[in-house]
């Protein structure tokens, strides 16, 4: 490959690669800066909830807030890795592919532990916080990211 090609091919890489990263981080920091659920607000607000059930939430919250922190900053150490490997090669190397794999075990993880989470809210309702619950939990599950 001659040196022309090779600093082209580096130039776009770069490019798309800084313009993947920027996205990424304005996603993340619009996601930190988002006003509370609707799930959110429907549990501490609508619901009703009895002091016994408020306390036993708060619980659920602190633990998965715990979880939910360390599976996030895996999640950036994966991107951190991923660039590394990029930046290291500019090429789909077993590295970049490891980094990837790195990420999407630790969103899914996420993913799977914020569902065990909203299940074990659930299970602290009665029947009709229950019904209103589910119905909140479906909307959010099925409807479009503005």
């Amino acid at each position: 490959m001659s040196l022309a090609r090779s600093i082209a091919l580096t130039l776009v890489l770069s490019l798309a690669l800084g313009g993947l990263g920027a996205w990424g981080g304005a996603e993340y920091v619009l996601h930190r800066s988002r006003p509370p659920t609707p799930l959110h607000e429907l549990l501490h607000r609508d619901l009703g909830l009895t002091a016994d059930q408020k306390r036993r939430i708060e619980g659920l919250e602190r633990s998965h807030s715990q979880r939910r922190a360390a599976l996030q900053a895996e999640m950036h150490a994966a991107n951190v890795e991923l660039a590394r490997a990029i930046s290291a090669h500019h090429a789909y190397t077993p590295q970049v592919q490891a980094a990837i794999d790195r990420f999407h075990h630790a969103m899914g993880e996420l993913q799977k532990e914020t569902i065990l989470h909203v299940l074990a809210m659930r299970a602290v309702l009665t029947p009709a916080q229950a019904a209103k619950f589910d119905d909140a939990v479906a909307r959010s599950l099925t409807e479009e990211a503005p």
